[in-house]
């Protein structure tokens, strides 16, 4: 038996407060198993996918299926709509029109680049607001899309400006993963961008998610300094240079993130749910 005073076992083991419902963990795993790779998968496939044991995993697609995010389609399971009221309740709670999609489109109607927001979600970013332009790329973006940070100008001036013990944690993932010859896989080669990001104040990518993409970021930072977001512009190459992008969309990016946190000021609540 246990002393007197010591943690409970579930905190031990796992690190994780004794309150925590497993359960809902597994819930909420089995809907983010479906993508745009999974729109729909049998049981055997979603337990695979999220690593449940197939008697667990089944209880929970029961359960979503009772609640109305999950249907069934012969021997398949897919999402349905009523999943797209959770991302809604974010958007309209943490007032993101008010806030986020002004300066945004004042990019884009500036420019004609695509504009967005984005946050670190783990070792991605996660996109919270994207104004696009009628452009298409190979690499759709979007809210809620993810990409890896290190791909990304959005990911490595968020990443730049973490304090030092989760910037540590975000580069022990290294090396990473390579999609174009330009992305940056190296820890120490990404650990010296990311160095210079901090001392010129934003990164540009070119072809490091994919070919024929360029843009250029910079973060946003909350009341205490501290980083919680980044936007930035995008388009094609055969639009503009990386240099003339940098050049004539830098100012704008700095203006429209100056604009968004001085908005995040009267939206306290907003500021709060964007920290990593």
């Amino acid at each position: 038996m246990g002393s007197a005073g010591a943690e409970p076992a579930d905190k031990v083991a796992g690190g994780k407060d004794p309150e925590f419902l497993s359960t809902l963990e597994r819930g909420l795993r089995v809907l983010k198993a479906f993508d745009e790779d999974h729109p729909e998968m049998t049981l055997s496939e979603v337990a695979a996918k999220t690593a449940l044991p197939p008697a667990v995993a089944r209880r929970c697609l029961i359960t979503l299926v009772e609640l109305g995010y999950v249907g069934q389609h012969e021997r398949k399971f897919l999402l349905r709509p009523a999943v797209l009221t959770i991302g809604s309740a974010f958007l309209a709670s943490m007032q993101i029109e008010q806030v986020v999609l002004p300066p945004l489109q004042g990019l884009r109607d500036q420019t004609g680049d695509s504009a967005s927001l984005a946050v670190l979600s783990g070792a991605e970013i996660l996109y919270v607001a994207h104004v696009s332009t009628d452009r298409r790329f190979r690499v759709a973006a979007g809210v809620g899309t993810r990409f890896p940070f290190h791909a990304t100008s959005l990911g490595k001036a968020l990443a730049a400006y973490l304090p030092e013990g989760e910037r540590t944690a975000l580069m022990a993932g290294a090396p990473f993963q390579r999609f174009t010859e330009r992305t940056v896989t190296d820890g120490a080669a990404l650990a010296e961008r990311l160095n210079l990001i901090t001392q010129r104040g934003y990164d540009s990518a070119l072809d490091e998610l994919d070919y024929g993409i360029v843009s250029v970021a910079v973060p946003i930072f909350g009341r205490d300094k501290r980083v919680i977001a980044a936007i930035n512009c995008s388009t094609s190459t055969t639009r503009i240079s990386q240099d003339e992008l940098v050049r004539t969309r830098l100012p704008l990016l700095r203006a429209a993130a100056g604009e968004i946190e001085a908005s995040l000021k009267r939206w306290p609540a907003l500021e709060a749910s964007l920290r990593p």
